[in-house]
C-alpha cells in the first residue's frame, strides 16, 4: 500500500516532474566553443515551450537552422551585442576570439528572428519599440504558438506566463534588476531620429536593463544575469524570494570582474550550478578552458558548485533541483 501511494505521488505531480529536464543549447560562432560574441541560448521545457535569451551575433539572424521553433524572445537590454546589429555568415569563421561577422542592419537579430518564427518578445516596456501586435493573454497565459510575432512589455519585476497548448502549467518569466545601462545606438533607429540626435552625437537610453528569472514546469528555476555587477538584489530577490537554483552568468570586464562574478555565486545567488556565458574573449580550444582566460579565473573562485562553459551547440539537460543530467562537462 505504501509503494502504491509512493508511485501515484510521482505520476500526479511531485517529484514526477523534476524527473523532466530542461534542454539549453548555446549557440555561438564557432561549433564546440566558448567564443568572444556569444550569447544566444535557446531554452527548451518539457512542455515544448521554446525560449531565446539575447539573440546577439552569434547567430545567422531568422534562418539559421540552430534556431527550430522559437516561441518567446527575451531580451535583456538594448546594446548592440545583445538586440543583435550583427551577425554571423557561417558557422566557424574567423577565430574564436575574433570571429568573423556581418552587418544585420537596418535589422537586428532579435527582431529578425522573432519575425521569421511569429515569435513572442518579452522584454521592458521602454525597448519594445516599433509598432507590433501586443501578444493576448487569455487565461492569464500567452499561447506559446502565435500567428505573428507580438509583443509582450512587461515592467521591472512584472512576470509573463507562456504555455503550451494543451499543457496544464506554463513557464514563468519575471523581469529582475541588473546594474548595467540600456542605450540603443543610432544605427537602429529611423532616419527621422538619426538627424535628431546626430548634432549632439548622443544614443537613445531605453529604460533599465534587466535580468530574468525563468520558472520551468519541472521545477528548474534559472536566473539569467544579463550583463550586471553584483547588486544587493541578487540575494534578496533572485536567492532568498524567487530561489534560483541555476545561473546563467554573463562576464565582460565592461560589466564584471572574475572576483566580483564569483562572489556573486558564491556568496549571494548560491546556485546547484552555473553556466558560464558572454566571455567576451575566446575562453576555449578543443572544448577547453584555457587557463589564461578570465572565465578560467573565474571558475577557479567559484566553490561547491559545478560551472558548465556554454559551449556552441552542446545541448545541456537539467533536472528541476538545478543538477545536470547529462550533456555537461
Amino acid at each position: 500500500m505504501g509503494k502504491s501511494l509512493i508511485a501515484l505521488a510521482f505520476v500526479i505531480g511531485g517529484p514526477a516532474a523534476y524527473a523532466q529536464t530542461v534542454k539549453i543549447t548555446p549557440l555561438g560562432t564557432h561549433t564546440g566553443e566558448l567564443c568572444d560574441r556569444d550569447r544566444a541560448t535557446i531554452f527548451e521545457d518539457p512542455t515544448g515551450v521554446r525560449i531565446l535569451y539575447d539573440a546577439g551575433q552569434s547567430v545567422m539572424g531568422g534562418n539559421d537552422p540552430r534556431l527550430g521553433t522559437v516561441h518567446v524572445v527575451l531580451l535583456s537590454h538594448a546594446h548592440t551585442d545583445h538586440i543583435g546589429d550583427r551577425k554571423i555568415a557561417a558557422l566557424n569563421q574567423g577565430t574564436c576570439g575574433r570571429p568573423e561577422t556581418v552587418s544585420a542592419l537596418p535589422h537586428s537579430t532579435t527582431g529578425e528572428i522573432a519575425a521569421a518564427k511569429n515569435s513572442s518578445l518579452i522584454m521592458i516596456r521602454d525597448i519594445s519599440g516599433k509598432p507590433t501586435g501586443t501578444c493576448a493573454e487569455p487565461g492569464g497565459a500567452i499561447a506559446a504558438v502565435q500567428a505573428a510575432p507580438c509583443l509582450a512589455p512587461v515592467e521591472l519585476g512584472g512576470t509573463k506566463l507562456v504555455k503550451a497548448a494543451g499543457a496544464a502549467r506554463g513557464v514563468e518569466i519575471t523581469t529582475v534588476y541588473a546594474a548595467h545601462d540600456s542605450t540603443l545606438t543610432r544605427d537602429l533607429l529611423t532616419d527621422a531620429q538619426k538627424k535628431v540626435l546626430e548634432p549632439d552625437n548622443i544614443s537613445v537610453s531605453l529604460g533599465a536593463a534587466s535580468g530574468y528569472i525563468v520558472k520551468f514546469t519541472n521545477g528548474l528555476k534559472i536566473y539569467l544575469s544579463g550583463d550586471t555587477g553584483p547588486h544587493a538584489e541578487m540575494k534578496s530577490v533572485v536567492r532568498d524570494f524567487h530561489r534560483a537554483n541555476l545561473a546563467v552568468m554573463n562576464f565582460g570586464p565592461n560589466a564584471i570582474t572574475s572576483e566580483a562574478a564569483a562572489y556573486a555565486m558564491n556568496d549571494l545567488v548560491q546556485p546547484a550550478a552555473i553556466i558560464a556565458s558572454h566571455p567576451n574573449e575566446g575562453v576555449t580550444s578543443g572544448g577547453k578552458v584555457l587557463p589564461t582566460t578570465r572565465m578560467q579565473q573565474f571558475i577557479n573562485m567559484v566553490k561547491g558548485r559545478p560551472v558548465y562553459p556554454a559551449l556552441s551547440g552542446r545541448t545541456m539537460e537539467f533536472a528541476g533541483d538545478g543538477s545536470c543530467v547529462t550533456g555537461c562537462w
